[in-house]
């Protein structure tokens, strides 16, 4: 089995590349055409059922309100006017804040996975010159590095104690 993503030729049944580490668990289920389906998205989100995407101006909106909303009520606590109807006015606060600080973490998050895959247009295989009807040669892994230098045993010193000095 070749992985998708190096050409490196994989023992059948294998999970992962040996080269590049990619997951090669569902290539044979992809080639026979046996492909599981993907789950459904999870519509429960307030910001997904909308169809609006989290950003950052609207978290900054939410949190800026949020606070707002805040100072509105301290103000009215000091100030004698509003008569303990103030703290009604600490759950549209910190209801804003929390949103918005959400909207904030999934929007760096979204950034951060962005930026960690590769960019849709990049190439899946690397720019290497090679006659395309022979599979690229097998990298050692570290694997096999690793049990190789495991089996060989160290030389053994006896110690004879007639030797001593």
């Amino acid at each position: 089995m070749f992985c998708p993503k190096c050409a490196t030729q994989n023992l059948d049944g294998a999970s992962f590349c040996r080269t590049c580490g990619a997951n090669i668990s569902l290539v044979p289920q992809a080639l026979t055409g046996q492909m599981a389906k993907p789950p459904a998205e999870d519509l429960s989100g307030g910001w997904r059922r909308r169809g609006k995407e989290p950003s950052l101006d609207h978290a900054l909106k939410h949190m800026f309100m949020g606070i707002a909303f805040l100072i509105i009520s301290i103000a009215l606590s000091r100030s004698g006017m509003g008569n303990g109807w103030w703290f009604w006015l600490l759950l549209p606060a910190f209801s804003l804040m929390g949103q918005g600080v959400a909207q904030w973490i999934r929007v760096k998050e979204r950034d951060k996975q962005a930026y960690l895959h590769a960019p849709p247009g990049a190439p899946s295989f690397p720019d290497r010159p090679r006659n395309a009807d022979q599979p690229m040669p097998p990298v050692p892994s570290v694997t096999e590095g690793t049990t190789r230098h495991l089996g060989v045993e160290a030389p053994t010193r006896h110690l004879d104690p007639s030797e001593r000095k």
